[in-house]
């Protein structure tokens, strides 16, 4: 009796602790979430318009490495290979650029063999197509060596490791310091010039109904002769790969297209031979459903794309085939990229429209073709520039902080959707809009990382190094589970 009696008082003091303690409890996880909702980590809200006319500026959700929580930057000069890959892994090296996927994340892979992410700008160029331009460079760099030097340098210290398409190649390629190049051999366009029927469009190249000459039996014979240029290159190691065109007219309504061409083209004929096996002798335009208009575009891709594919390996069997630059209704048709994806080591897209990259959309794209993807053009133009900024399909922001902010939003997006292994900011210099022989799309907007005149951005520049010198840093860190979007 006495014990219990001595017990009684504890158990009762025991049983109050417990109620203390759940109470307690309660009380600091109320305070830790009510912390977390009042600390949470917020995206940057910058205004843009998706085209200069529009009347209202709208306001994005932009993310960037300072909403990225836990996540520590690394030393640039331990992580980066010769050429600009990652140096603290090693793969398998075949002496060239080629792909691998390591777990879920596809990659390039550099010559020695170290995991690579092409992150490059596109038209590495001196642009001096009008007086004033070749005045301002001659007053700057006195020879094209000295630009190529100094360039060089200028986009590695960026934390950028190639260059992209329409880029000075060969004068790059004399630089003490070098860069992973993509050259565009412009297989269709070039066969339309010769042939005869292609006009100039703003960006690409235009086609009668927007029909490319895929059918035309001469085609095949001209992309072999075409090809055999690429020999000179094929020993390169610098060379990444090949792109083949840029921009090629893939529409919903590419069936009806080649079915209205002259009765004597071959495009008419191939489209309405393909239409009559699918739906037998009597087959007539009205009946055609969004299926058959799909499938006639994976039809006339996988043509163009074995031909090409076929002439770029046997000139050069070294190096990557990249593809064609899809863009527009091109990267939403799963036909375009399951023909990609039979005959592309990567497939390149141009993507413009989203502020943030469509993740269902990357998604599809790898799971569509089978294959990396490599996005070739994206940019924001800066009002802060004092260019009109009415030609192109970029953004259009305030400065050019604000570009840096949508090139780290757009970027990360990227490599968080573990399929994209480059990407190639459009592009070097502004428009020179003293030059009046340009593309329509290139008249007079900032585009550039430096103006028509050589002169850097630095708001803009210190963004875009601030994430091109932390991609494999950035990249372990997601794969290990960090997001920087919600």
């Amino acid at each position: 009796m006495k014990f219990l009696l001595s017990w009684m008082p504890v158990q009762a003091g025991l049983d109050v602790c417990r109620r203390l303690s759940f109470w307690v409890a309660w009380l600091l996880l109320a305070l830790w979430v009510g912390a977390s909702v009042l600390y949470a980590v917020e995206p940057f809200k910058v205004e843009a318009k998706h085209k200069p006319g529009d009347k209202n500026w709208k306001i994005f959700d932009t993310w960037t490495i300072a909403q990225a929580e836990g996540f520590k930057p690394l030393s640039k000069e331990t992580r980066l290979s010769s050429y600009g890959g990652d140096s603290s892994r090693k793969v398998d090296a075949k002496g060239f650029f080629h792909t691998t996927k390591i777990g879920k994340r596809w990659w390039l892979v550099d010559p020695d063999g170290h995991p690579f992410i092409h992150v490059a700008v596109c038209s590495v160029r001196p642009a001096t197509g009008s007086k004033e331009a070749k005045a301002v460079f001659e007053a700057k760099y006195g020879s094209e060596e000295k630009w190529a030097d100094q360039t060089t340098e200028f986009l590695r210290s960026n934390g950028f490791n190639g260059s992209g398409s329409w880029s000075g190649d060969e004068l790059l390629a004399k630089a003490r310091k070098r860069l992973a190049y993509c050259p565009n051999s412009n297989f269709m366009s070039s066969y339309g010039k010769e042939r005869g029927g292609t006009f100039q469009k703003s960006g690409h190249t235009g086609y009668p109904n927007d029909a490319i000459f895929v059918f035309d039996p001469e085609f095949e014979t001209f992309a072999m002769r075409h090809a055999a240029k690429l020999a000179a290159t094929k020993d390169d190691p610098w060379l990444v790969g090949h792109f083949s065109d840029n921009e090629l007219p893939i529409h919903s309504n590419n069936l009806e297209n080649f079915l209205t061409l002259p009765e004597n083209d071959h495009g008419h004929k191939a489209a309405w031979a393909w239409l009559r096996q699918r739906k037998g002798e009597n087959a007539n335009v009205k009946q055609l459903t969004d299926q058959d208009r799909e499938d006639f575009i994976e039809f006339m891709m996988e043509r163009y794309f074995s031909i090409v594919s076929k002439a770029i390996k046997k000139h050069d069997p070294n190096h990557l085939y990249l593809g064609c630059r899809f863009h527009g209704r091109a990267t939403r048709s799963a036909g375009a990229f399951r023909a990609a994806g039979k005959h592309c080591d990567v497939v390149s897209i141009n993507y413009y429209g989203a502020w943030t990259p469509d993740s269902k959309l990357m998604a599809n794209w790898e799971q569509w073709s089978g294959k990396p993807f490599m996005v070739t053009e994206f940019y924001a133009k800066g009002v802060d520039s004092g260019m009109p900024n009415t030609s192109g399909a970029g953004w259009l922001v305030n400065t050019q902080k604000d570009r840096g902010l949508f090139y780290q939003n757009f970027c990360l997006a990227l490599m968080e959707s573990k399929s994209c292994v480059g990407w190639h900011h459009f592009k070097y210099q502004d428009n020179d809009m003293n030059d009046k022989k340009v593309d329509p799309s290139n008249v007079d907007s900032n585009k550039g990382v430096v103006t028509a005149g050589f002169e850097e951005y630095p708001d803009f520049l210190k963004e875009m190094k601030e994430l091109n010198s932390n991609v494999y840093g950035l990249i372990d860190w997601m794969d290990q589970g960090g997001r920087v979007q919600p």
